[in-house]
């Protein structure tokens, strides 16, 4: 971290707690205590909102799973608190990895759904398990003694912004390091994380209780809070709030969940007096004037682009001047807003201002030492056996309905060679990738890897025994940089586990730094140094062509599978790429190549199979099998001499 932002934060926390002793109303104590607590939820929710791209409706049953757990331990056990917090969080972790491990094999509206149907669920067993929870007559509870010391609306907002500031500590961790890669990397592209060794389930799963953690920490400490706890609490308007809160404030950013959490408890209370909300609504529309203006001037933002933002601000000033109460219109104008700022700021209130002001988004900071400048061991060597099989397809089948995309298609690949796959569009080359690297399960026939079965087996798990691949469309992660993008190659390198990362053990930081100078190598091998901490979307194709071939090395391949590498590269950049690839091969990894620039394959490979209707037709050296009538009928239409 910066030494000015280091400052700034040391200055926002100093404020924080000093807030109790400059305003010495316990209402606005309390609003604030609530605020913080609701920031917590949101940051795990963001964890799943805004990294994996998961939606959950489910967080406001969990947030009451840990106000129950708090509740039911003081009212049964008198339980002090240094049990109940833990205990909240194990407990409602438990019930999130419950809700995971079956909801998150669906996607999209179907898991809202199931996420939807859990929170509902809870809300009924709370309501109907009075012998445990005194059903809708609600568990009352007192503040919470702590050393010996009862605590007053004073102390406890001391001990609330405490674990605030901590719990914002150990997300950040999180998601700046392997696992934060691993979860937003789910979300970039499902199919590539999984080849690159980062199953999709698990650390959906992962993320998912994580998460579920922090939703329980926030809901004990809401119920010392408000000292009463019913069923209605956690309903679904609620969740709904904590969902439009991540929205609102802005994903992928722990300010954003601060403000999305303020918006939720103030924006209600502000609409109750008509004089406060004149206040706000004037300064917002400064605010938002001031933002678009200093946008506009930078180049960051037209004046199109800001008009409507700017005119929302200004009319919904304009109508708080023109109401005489608030009593009609609270609800309507709270829905307005939201939808206002989830339409048209679909980046949040936080990522309308950073685009605005060109303020860039924090990146980690790293150490780049001398071995990864130097690019020194940016390739391990692979194992070497000269000539000995490494893998081999025997009878392949794949079958979608009546189509046979393969059709008993056999190969072997020798260990240390470059093996061209080539064909016609549409013969079967991609779909023999997906099958080699588990996307598809054959319909029949058999696959050995280093005398191993890969058949049935998920591509994660594939990618890690040794067979890495790159793609014929693109499949980077877009938002993360292109060190990032490589790093997550590397994620089989970390022994880390979430203690560690929220600890930052030596360990975790060795581990790190390794995965740096590693990364910093590969980009060095494929000529992308200088655009290390560029994000991978905007880099040109070509370069992102050669960024998935140093993200598959990154795995320590036996085995590389290049899909089409020169698509969309110049002359020039071809012939760096062939440079590349030999290098590979004297680092004793062995390639197959499909690509359609045959002055590519015919100059390099070693042997070259040749499919046409998902059949294997030809078979041989690069001369053989530009010579064979079949291969020039299937290339040609038979009209070739």
């Amino acid at each position: 971290m910066k030494r000015s932002h280091l400052l700034l934060a040391i200055g926002a926390i100093a404020l924080l707690l000093l807030f109790p002793v400059g305003v010495t109303n316990p209402y606005y104590i309390h609003l604030l205590t609530t605020i913080m607590i609701y920031s917590i939820v949101l940051f795990g929710l963001d964890i799943v909102v805004g990294y994996t791209g998961q939606v959950s409706l489910g967080h406001a049953g969990l947030f009451g799973i840990g106000a129950y757990t708090a509740g039911v331990l003081v009212m049964k056990l008198s339980a002090p608190l240094w049990l109940t917090l833990p205990a909240a969080v194990l407990v409602t972790a438990g019930f999130g990895a419950l809700l995971a491990l079956p909801a998150l094999r669906v996607s999209g509206p179907y898991l809202a759904m199931v996420t939807l149907a859990f929170g509902t669920i809870i809300q009924i067993l709370i309501n109907e398990m009075d012998f445990l929870t005194e059903g809708p007559m609600g568990i009352k509870l007192e503040k919470p003694i702590l050393l010996g010391l009862q605590l007053n609306e004073r102390s406890f907002f001391w001990l609330v912004a405490v674990l605030m500031v901590l719990a914002l500590i150990v997300v950040h961790r999180i998601l700046r390091s392997h696992l934060g890669r691993a979860f937003e990397a789910l979300r970039g592209s499902p199919v590539a994380s999984d080849c690159m060794g980062v199953s999709v389930y698990r650390y959906k799963v992962y993320a998912f209780v994580i998460s579920a953690g922090f939703a329980g920490l926030a809901g004990s400490l809401y119920a010392y809070s408000e000292q009463y706890i019913s069923p209605n609490s956690y309903n679904f308007e609620l969740t709904v709030l904590f969902l439009l809160a991540v929205i609102m404030g802005g994903r992928k950013s722990r300010i954003g969940s601060l403000v999305g959490a303020a918006i939720i408890v103030l924006l209600p209370k502000l609409l109750d007096d008509i004089v406060m909300f004149r206040y706000v609504s004037v300064g917002l529309a400064v605010l938002v004037m001031m933002t678009a203006v200093v946008g506009i001037q930078r180049g960051r933002a037209t004046l199109q682009k800001m008009a409507i933002p700017v005119v929302g601000s200004l009319a919904l000033a304009g109508l708080s001047f023109w109401l005489k109460t608030m009593t009609d219109w609270r609800l309507s104008i709270f829905g307005v807003i939201m939808l206002f700022v989830v339409y048209y700021l679909q980046d949040g209130i936080v990522g309308f201002v950073r685009n605005a002001l060109n303020l860039q988004r924090p990146k980690a900071q790293v150490q780049i030492t001398g071995a990864a400048l130097a690019g020194r061991d940016a390739l391990s060597t692979a194992a070497a056996g000269a000539s000995s099989e490494i893998l081999n397809a025997s009878g392949v089948l794949m079958q979608f309905g009546g189509l046979k995309a393969l059709n008993d298609v056999s190969l072997s690949i020798r260990r240390g060679t470059i093996h061209g796959l080539i064909g016609p569009n549409g013969s079967g080359k991609s779909t023999m990738m997906n099958v080699l690297t588990g996307i598809y399960v054959p319909t029949a026939g058999a696959i050995t890897f280093a005398g191993r079965s890969v058949v049935g087996r998920t591509s994660s798990d594939i990618a890690l025994s040794g067979i890495a691949r790159t793609f014929q469309n693109v499949q980077l992660f877009g938002e993360m940089t292109a060190l990032q993008n490589v790093q997550v190659g590397l994620h089989h390198t970390f022994a880390s586990n979430l203690l560690d990362v929220a600890l930052g053990t030596p360990r975790y930081r060795r581990e790190s730094q390794a995965a740096v100078d590693r990364g910093l190598g590969l980009l060095q091998f494929v000529g992308l140094a200088d655009l290390a901490f560029e994000e991978a979307r905007n880099l040109p194709y070509g370069k992102q062509r050669l960024l998935e071939i140093a993200r598959a090395l990154a795995l320590d391949p036996q085995l590389l599978l290049l899909d089409e590498p020169a698509a969309g590269l110049t002359a020039p950049d071809i012939k760096e790429l062939i440079t590349f690839i030999r290098k590979i091969r004297e680092h004793g990894v062995t390639v197959i190549l499909i690509e359609h620039h045959m002055d590519v394959v015919m100059s390099m490979c070693d042997t070259v199979s040749v499919l046409d209707f998902g059949q294997k037709i030809a078979e041989g050296g690069p001369a053989q099998v530009q010579a064979d009538e079949k291969v020039v009928e299937a290339y040609l239409g038979g009209q070739a001499a």
